[in-house]
């Protein structure tokens, strides 16, 4: 484990990209994922701030598994995240109704076949 010292926020920080990231104190925002049990998929739990992401995942532990509630956790740091804008929904789900063929109705299912 390494641990480094925390920059002030005047100090530049050679780790950060050029995208730019919210940051408090010197400390990137993280975006904390948990996994409730094995075979679900990850759930956003919430935020932390923290220097780098082992003190991130640190500290989401403590923050967000005091109780055993998750068997693993992700932190990604919320620059790094991508995502669709609300005006764009149109263009971006609208497409998915022309494709019946996704929807698992469009299928019959012969009667052979019990367990669905």
């Amino acid at each position: 484990m390494t641990y480094s010292v925390p920059r002030l926020p005047e100090e530049p920080d050679p780790d950060l990209r050029s995208k730019g990231s919210r940051r408090v104190s010197g400390w990137l925002l993280w975006e904390v994922f948990i996994r409730p049990r094995r075979g679900l998929h990850h759930v956003h739990a919430g935020s932390l701030h923290a220097p780098d992401g082992e003190i991130a995942l640190q500290s989401a532990r403590d923050v967000y598994t005091r109780r055993g509630e998750g068997v693993s956790l992700w932190v990604v740091p919320s620059s790094e995240i991508t995502s669709s804008d609300a005006a764009d929904a149109a263009s971006l789900f609208d497409p998915t109704s022309e494709k019946p063929f996704r929807d698992a109705t469009f299928y019959q299912v012969p009667d052979e076949v019990e367990w669905l």
